[in-house]
């Protein structure tokens, strides 16, 4: 039963280094740099502000004192800072926040910072607190078809079965939808008996394949676009982009 609990609490992550993204990350983290008009960062942090997020944590490694000072004094979302001496990766990031209990006891939504996802009618994140039922999710993923994936060359992520669960793409076909980086988890995700310990660097790939055996990794497919973003060129086309549909800040 769907119980569309409002979800409160967010994480942001922006500890990657940016390496593609090199030379102009090499002065400027990846998230600050600008894509119709603002930082990308800030993209997600406006649509946390407009699903009514309250408190959202942001981790950062590379060039980190540039983030924080850029989000300095934000209050809605409120943000606190964990700054990654290693990289934790995706997993060890979020699984290193929910220690420290910033991320609060329920569902939180997690987004790279890296990429820019564009509404349609309804927006995706107040699409997906609709669809999410922590009774039998441990994460629900937003995922953007393929065909229509700006700026990604590759060759997919997961397929949707019946009833939004969601499956690995098969060796050597394509899948039909990329994972776009914004999701909803649970925390009990993080507490299966194989789990890497906290403190540890591992991605949350780790994690989606024990809700895909436990059945309880979920998706929707977002209808409007989404922007992979990971190279200068990328981002100059992005921008372009951006400019045609007259999407800006």
């Amino acid at each position: 039963m769907n119980n569309n609990k409002h979800i409160t609490h967010a994480m942001v992550l922006a500890a990657g280094m940016g390496l593609r993204m090199r030379p102009l990350s090499e002065t400027t983290p990846k998230p600050l740099l600008k894509a119709g008009g603002k930082p990308m960062i800030d993209w997600a942090l406006d649509s946390l502000h407009g699903a009514g997020v309250k408190v959202c944590v942001v981790n950062t490694h590379w060039l980190g004192e540039q983030i924080e000072s850029h989000l300095k004094g934000n209050s809605s979302p409120a943000i606190s800072f964990v700054s990654e001496d290693p990289i934790l990766e995706t997993g060890g990031g979020i699984l290193n926040a929910l220690d420290k209990k910033l991320l609060g006891d329920g569902a939180f939504y997690a987004i790279n910072a890296d990429q820019i996802w564009v509404d349609s009618e309804t927006p995706a994140l107040e699409h997906m607190a609709y669809v999410w039922d922590e009774e039998k999710m441990d994460a629900l993923l937003l995922l953007q078809p393929l065909a229509s994936a700006f700026g990604y060359d590759g060759v997919g992520d997961f397929n949707l079965a019946p009833g939004g669960a969601i499956e690995r793409r098969h060796e050597g076909a394509n899948a039909e939808l990329v994972f776009t980086g914004v999701q909803i988890l649970n925390p009990k995700l993080f507490t299966h008996t194989n789990t890497p310990s906290s403190g540890d660097a591992f991605s949350l790939n780790i994690l989606y394949d024990n809700a895909i055996e436990q059945g309880r990794l979920f998706g929707v497919t977002h209808d409007g676009e989404w922007l992979h973003i990971g190279t200068p060129k990328a981002l100059d086309d992005a921008n372009i982009f951006l400019a045609e549909k007259g999407i800006k800040k």
